[in-house]
């Protein structure tokens, strides 16, 4: 797949040189969920909305005004971050675009100081593997 003509592109109202928030469609980021993330299909544009702009960074991956790709992170800046909601729409998989997608996000300067990047991932431990992460089963805890 020629690659060329896509654009990584990051959203974050506090980073001088990214996209506004605001200027992300939510409506394509839930269609693009709706297809690839059984576990996003209920989402609704409200719910995205929220999470989007509680966020930082924001990356979206662009072939022209398709959405293709998403990735969001929260951090405090210098201690944690975790990286959310990664997708890469399945006619683009393959690529090598879902890794460039998560290096966006840890390049990102709200991110790339932090002593510890965690990530949410529920079938694709494996990729994130090979991008350098390792499965964390020591202090990982969860509240439903």
């Amino acid at each position: 797949m020629d690659c060329r003509h896509i654009q990584f592109r990051v959203y974050d109202n506090q980073h001088q040189g990214d996209a506004a928030i605001a200027d992300l469609d939510v409506t394509l980021v839930q269609a693009l969920f709706q297809q690839t993330a059984f576990w996003a299909k209920e989402r609704t544009l409200d719910d995205w909305r929220i999470a989007i702009s509680n966020s930082r960074p924001v990356v979206g991956v662009w072939d022209g005004d398709r959405l293709m790709g998403f990735a969001r992170a929260t951090s405090d800046g210098i201690y944690r971050a975790t990286i959310w909601d990664v997708a890469v729409h399945p006619d683009y998989q393959g690529a090598g675009l879902g890794r460039k997608l998560v290096e966006t996000v840890l390049m990102h300067p709200h991110v790339n100081r932090v002593e510890r990047v965690y990530l949410m991932t529920t079938h694709q431990q494996s990729f994130y593997q090979r991008i350098g992460f390792a499965p964390n089963a020591t202090t990982t805890m969860v509240l439903h």
